[in-house]
């Protein structure tokens, strides 16, 4: 028997035995018919009383959770008592319970990566929103629908009714073109799924800019040093044969070669040492005046008279940075608009004050870019005619070189270009870069 409810049957057997002695003890003065009346009554007011008491209980527990226990009277306080004691327990352990899994939801949330929770038939049971933002998903739309239902990717049908999860499955979603993901599931509980998935579009970018990177650089010392093997074993074998003019000749196209793969090196650690975070050159202020006269000197020195070259620099002023790193963007401009502007064309070199800041231009003549061609001439080894440019002694590196000094200036780079009317580029420095002379 239930503890509980051991309390009420004792009372109502007590409750019962006193009525019956009373109705006994009434016999000698009552007539017996008036006794056993009296008995009668007493256990149908004892039994109304519980009956009306187990309705209540009755109803009670057929009410949603929550409703508070009603109150009792006799023994059945003390049942009620008890009641609310356990259903108060209850309910604190089902708050713990959703303060646990609020949190749990809340740090699923805070996650760079998407979590997706399957049951044992693949429905969804949650997912957090870098998980909708990664498979075009809606926890309140598609909350209890199998996941192979509403993302229609054959690789990922394949790979989770596969039950080989070891290896993350790299998938590229029709609904996200250009996007990458890794996928992978961990079953845990009762048959029941996590699905990870993580964009992993950079990553996948940066690796094949890596070897598109290494194969560049194959690529641009291959063929100097092919040229320079070839011209040295040509002197070896047919030394004394060769007039002198000739081995002349050869020599000074190996020098060439061999100072072009020397600039392709030392343009590399440059680009190394401002891609990797190196720390920066200690700044200084930078005489304009002297900054730009001296790239208009390179620039003059490598047209070698085969363009006109103007330049229109401040009297004053200083720009704030590292005089190096200046030196390096400021002549990587002036030198490609000498590199690609055909003979008697002009390049006009100019500081302008804009807005307390200042604008730095190198604009030709020359041949000039396409448009579609602007947004990825800062990356490494771009090149707009790769003939042109191996015939010029450029790099392919002296845009990104340009890219990062700037960055690390906070400055930008605007080009503007027209094929055949030639182009201009730009760098805008902010006021806190541009200072009067100290």
């Amino acid at each position: 028997m239930n503890d509980d409810l051991a309390p009420v049957w004792l009372e109502a057997l007590a409750a019962g035995a006193a009525i019956v002695l009373a109705g006994l003890a009434a016999w000698g003065f009552l007539t017996p018919a008036w006794g056993l009346a009296t008995a009668a009554i007493g256990l149908a007011a004892l039994c109304l009383f519980h009956v009306l008491y187990q309705a209540r209980l009755s109803r009670w527990l057929n009410q949603p959770a929550g409703t508070p226990v009603p109150a009792g009277a006799g023994s059945w306080e003390g049942v009620f008592a008890a009641l609310h004691r356990r259903t108060r327990r209850a309910a604190e352990r089902q708050l713990e319970l959703r303060v646990a899994l609020e949190r749990f939801r809340n740090a699923a949330q805070a996650l760079p990566d998407g979590v997706l929770i399957l049951d044992t038939q693949n429905a969804i049971e949650w997912l957090n929103a870098t998980a909708e933002s990664h498979l075009g998903l809606t926890l309140e739309q598609d909350h209890g629908f199998p996941v192979t239902n509403l993302v229609r990717e054959p690789d990922f049908v394949r790979y989770l009714e596969s039950g080989q999860y070891a290896e993350p499955l790299v998938l590229h979603p029709n609904r996200s073109p250009g996007r990458t993901l890794a996928l992978q599931v961990v079953p845990y509980g009762e048959a029941q799924k996590l699905l990870l998935s993580r964009d992993v579009s950079q990553l996948e970018k940066l690796e094949t800019m890596r070897r598109d990177f290494v194969a560049n650089v194959s690529h641009e010392l291959k063929t100097p040093l092919t040229v320079v093997s070839g011209f040295l074993e040509t002197l070896l074998d047919c030394l004394r044969e060769i007039p002198a003019e000739e081995a002349e000749r050869y020599l000074g196209l190996a020098r060439e070669q061999a100072l072009r793969m020397q600039r392709l090196i030392e343009d590399l650690l440059t680009l190394s040492a401002l891609e990797t975070g190196a720390a920066a050159v200690p700044e200084e202020r930078v005489p304009l005046a002297e900054l730009l006269a001296g790239v208009a000197d390179e620039a003059r020195a490598l047209s070698a008279g085969r363009h006109r070259v103007a330049l229109k620099a401040p009297a004053g002023g200083c720009l704030l940075g590292s005089r190096t790193e200046l030196q390096s963007a400021f002549g990587n401009l002036a030198s490609n608009a000498v590199r690609y502007t055909p003979e008697g064309g002009a390049i006009d070199i100019s500081w302008t004050a804009v807005d307390g800041g200042g604008l730095f231009r190198v604009c030709d003549n020359g041949i000039g870019i396409d448009a579609q061609h602007l947004p990825r001439l800062t990356e490494r080894f771009y090149r707009v005619d790769r003939g042109r440019s191996r015939e010029s002694g450029g790099t392919g590196l002296g845009l990104a070189i340009v890219k990062h000094v700037l960055t690390r200036h906070q400055a930008v780079l605007e080009i503007e270009s027209q094929p055949g009317r030639g182009s201009c580029f730009s760098i805008r420095f902010p006021a806190r870069r541009c200072l009067p002379d100290a």
